[in-house]
């Protein structure tokens, strides 16, 4: 018998699932749909359907451990816990996993110290103080309505605003209009098939189109949208926000330079910390505007996040205990490389 450690990270976004065995090696990877318990739509299904692609082909039965790392979980305990909980039994699992701040898995995915900070800008945004692999401290994280500021659903709502305000003749013109499309039949976006609302248009495509769409329009189409697909659907602007600012517009570049402030200040509301800091989620981890814009404010040693499923899963190696795991340290370094 193969003993196996499982380690999930939920984004709002994206899930991704790790099973690894207790020397490090992975022995299954598996993907679903976002799993932020306040933003998500399905985070229930999402998780279930990330771990029954990873042990494919794996006896549920070896498994000794597990860590879900969950985007929102925080700011909703007892139903992120439920939701794992039966994420975890419907895959055949026995007993319950453990369930994290997605900051501890990020951190743990970038390097093998026990103590440092992380801070996390994707769909969401939050910042961590980790000491012995455990929070002792946070900033924002408290979801798209109340905070997440400088996430990717922060960038989609001002996003919005800008476009809203330059329809109705508050603001000048933007190239962001051109994320809607033809709001009455909009562009998807590459990779989307399906019923239900669209995500934005590439930038341009309403006037590609011959239709600029109306401010009620838009607005139909974000409710759309948030409707279909949870908040999180308004990350999806993000792109277009780094697009439109490459080409010099200037609403565009001056919401990636509030959101690059807020970031920073969210991290340095931690206060000093030891150990590095690691920078995740896609908008600090890609070679974007904001992530220089963050980096070029930062100092000390900066690492960039690899695998935060495979973080979550070495976090699994340290809690077994060295009865289950005889070296959890180098085990750890094996698994995240």
């Amino acid at each position: 018998m193969t003993a196996l450690v499982i380690g999930v990270d939920g984004g709002g976004t994206s899930t991704r699932c790790v099973v690894a065995t207790v020397s490090g090696e992975v022995a299954g990877r598996g993907y679903g749909g976002g799993s932020n318990i306040l933003s998500s739509a399905d985070p229930a299904g999402s998780l279930r359907g990330a771990l029954l692609a990873a042990l494919a082909g794996l006896d549920p039965g070896e498994v000794t451990a597990g860590v879900f790392g969950l985007a929102g979980g925080d700011s909703a305990r007892e139903r992120t816990e439920a939701v794992a909980a039966e994420a975890w039994r419907a895959a055949g699992l026995a007993g319950r996993p453990s369930v994290v701040s997605d900051t501890l898995p990020a951190f743990a995915g970038a390097t093998a110290e026990a103590s440092g900070a992380v801070l996390i800008a994707g769909t969401g945004a939050v910042a961590a103080r980790i000491d012995d692999r455990r929070v002792t401290g946070r900033a924002d994280g408290y979801g798209w309505l109340l905070g997440d500021e400088g996430s990717g659903t922060w960038i989609g709502r001002r996003a919005v605003r800008a476009v809203l305000a330059s329809v109705d003749g508050r603001a000048a013109p933007t190239a962001l209009l051109g994320c809607f499309g033809d709001a009455a039949e909009p562009s998807r976006s590459p990779g989307q098939a399906g019923p239900g609302p669209a995500a934005p248009g590439p930038l341009g495509s309403a006037e590609s189109a011959g239709s600029a769409p109306s401010a009620q329009e838009i607005v139909r189409l974000v409710h759309a949208g948030i409707a279909e697909s949870g908040p999180a659907w308004l990350a999806r602007l993000a792109p277009a926000v780094e697009a439109a600012a490459r080409d010099g517009d200037a609403a565009a570049t001056a919401i990636l330079d509030e959101a690059a402030r807020r970031l920073a200040a969210t991290v340095g509301a931690l206060g000093p910390v030891s150990g590095p800091l690691v920078l995740a989620g896609s908008l600090l981890t890609e070679p974007t505007l904001l992530a220089g814009k963050v980096r070029a404010g930062l100092a000390g040693t900066v690492v960039t996040a690899r695998d935060s499923a495979a973080g979550a899963a070495a976090l699994a190696l340290h809690a077994a205990g060295a009865g289950a795991v005889p070296d959890p340290l180098a085990a750890h370094r094996r698994l995240i490389g």
